[in-house]
């Protein structure tokens, strides 16, 4: 599961140097729509350019966050990245036989999850939930910069200078998000030894307790969503397609890995509240998607 994950961690951590050094405030101001609606829908839309699954979104949603972009972007964006990136979907499309119903029941559903969740969050929280004060104090300066339109811009540093900021944020990023990783696998690797799957399969005689194992099953197996459509298609013969759909869902956005990295970034009643409405989203949306596609 370390293995698995690894490569993404790195991509995400390099996305996140590049961020740090290459993307400014004032940039982020220009294109960043400031009606809440219109940013969270913008933040689902840009998950499609960065091809991270959910090991490594963390880190790149915290740096866009301490940039000044508004918390309910980056959660929208945080929660779709992982699974409209194009090589999940493609993936996706691949495992349910070169189907593209099953892509669009994926992508549709998980942008509707996230950007409910992203404006009930924008509500709930003014203030940016990080779990250090060093955190709120950069993303406050990134907001004052985007107010200060007339201000003179950075000098350029040489691009020898800006590659070897990007290496050693990125180093940085790695360690501090790797031990979440190793943390996560080693507990997702014990429920997947000694809770045998047969025991929430027969849970699954309902649409409801259906989804929920599915729900259930998708965080204890935390498996990278480049590959989890392959063990979703593995369950067509016992499940529905709303339950199907909460596996593909809610395992990118939330499972023990991801939590552990959340856990170790923003504050713990913020993460909580965050997976509520990701479960309880998710399963409302199953019991749709089982209804019109069912």
């Amino acid at each position: 599961m370390v293995m698995e994950a690894i490569p993404f961690v790195l991509i995400g951590v390099l996305i996140s140097g590049l961020i740090q050094i290459f993307l400014t405030e004032r940039w982020i101001a220009r294109v960043m729509p400031r009606n809440r609606f219109l940013s969270s829908l913008f933040g689902c839309g840009v998950g499609v350019l960065f091809p991270s699954c959910e090991c490594g979104i963390v880190p790149i949603t915290g740096r866009l966050l301490n940039k000044g972009v508004p918390l309910n972007a980056g959660i929208a964006f945080m929660l779709t990245g992982p699974v409209i990136n194009p090589i999940v979907l493609f993936s996706t499309y691949i495992a349910f036989g070169n189907d593209w119903k099953m892509v669009g029941i994926r992508a549709g559903m998980a942008i509707a999850v996230a950007f409910l969740v992203s404006i009930v969050i924008s509500f709930l929280y003014p203030q940016l939930p990080f779990r250090s004060g060093e955190h709120v104090q950069q993303a406050a300066a990134a907001s004052e910069l985007k107010t200060l339109p007339t201000a003179e811009p950075r000098p350029r540093k040489p691009l020898m200078r800006q590659l070897y900021g990007v290496l050693s944020h990125s180093i940085e990023e790695f360690f501090s998000v790797g031990k979440f990783l190793v943390l996560g696998a080693f507990i997702a690797a014990c429920m997947q030894t000694y809770i045998p799957t047969s025991s929430l399969l027969h849970l699954g005689g309902n649409p409801v307790t259906a989804s929920l194992v599915m729900i259930g099953l998708a965080f204890v197996l935390s498996l990278c969503s480049e590959a989890d459509a392959f063990i979703a298609s593995s369950f067509r013969s016992t499940f529905q397609v709303g339950a199907l759909s909460a596996f593909l869902v809610y395992g990118p956005m939330i499972d023990i890995k991801n939590t552990l990295m959340l856990l170790g970034t923003f504050k713990g009643k913020f993460v909580a509240v965050l997976i509520a409405l990701v479960t309880l989203l998710t399963l409302v949306g199953s019991l749709i998607v089982g209804r019109l596609f069912g």
